[in-house]
């Protein structure tokens, strides 16, 4: 391995550090695939507990669940986002994400659906607290529901149950976190922050446009993991299949 092709790999891998996918206009792009140069640069991923994702036109650095330098726990977490106050608020928020990417991890054409139109901050409401609702009523008849997926529903339950439903569009700018609306918005801005999604409309009907990285992270990274499975089958089941679980 010579010096050249390791100078040409931490600039690339540096460069992914800092903007987190580069693409086919990047200068980096066609090095990357020069042998000698992705071998380190997948080298220096794994060795910092990162992960490489090569789509057709984009190369994408994700941090791996466990064991990485660059992981964070809770309060780094809450201190590079401010949406984050609380960890249920953190819990409650990851199930309106799941949410929205199980409304978006659907067929071809739901895809190019949701890529032109997005979807509207208050249809994701109305879905999740579908959701919700169906939990509170599992929960009546089955008070452990929740605990062998090591999920907390009993908590998100009431934290949603009793948040305000601000409808008002002058409050959605101001994206007050006590509210549905603004939760959801609080949430969206997570995906925006990380160039996942584009967040239009505000003055109108607020929506969120999933971007081409998304779909590639969904595609070559989240279809790996179990739990992302299981966790996109649990927010996309019918009220039907959870009412025959709680009766065996």
């Amino acid at each position: 391995m010579n010096a050249e092709s390791i100078k040409k790999a931490s600039a690339i891998y540096f460069s992914l550090l800092k903007e987190r996918v580069i693409d086919e206009t990047s200068e980096h792009f066609e090095a990357y695939f020069e042998p000698e140069v992705r071998q380190t640069v997948l080298l220096m991923a794994d060795e910092s507990g990162t992960y490489i994702i090569e789509a057709p036109k984009r190369i994408h650095l994700v941090v791996q669940p466990t064991g990485s330098v660059f992981a964070t726990n809770f309060t780094h977490m809450r201190d590079k986002h401010n949406q984050v106050e609380t960890k249920k608020q953190f819990h409650l928020m990851s199930v309106i994400l799941m949410s929205f990417l199980a409304s978006v991890d659907q067929n071809q054409a739901a895809k190019i659906r949701t890529k032109r139109e997005g979807i509207s901050f208050y249809s994701l409401e109305r879905k999740v607290n579908e959701l919700i609702i169906n939990w509170d009523r599992i929960l009546k008849s089955n008070p452990n529901f929740g605990d062998e997926e090591r999920i907390d529903m009993r908590e998100v339950v009431t934290m949603w149950k009793y948040m305000e439903v601000d409808r008002d569009d002058a409050s959605l700018r101001k994206v007050n976190k006590r509210t549905r609306i603004g939760l959801i918005a609080s949430s969206m801005r997570l995906l925006e922050t990380e160039g996942l999604v584009v967040i239009l409309d505000w003055d109108d009907i607020p929506k969120v446009i999933p971007k081409q990285e998304l779909f590639e992270r969904i595609e070559y990274l989240y279809h790996d993991y179990e739990r992302y499975e299981f966790m996109k089958k649990l927010v996309s089941e019918e009220e039907g299949e959870h009412a025959e679980d709680t009766q065996d």
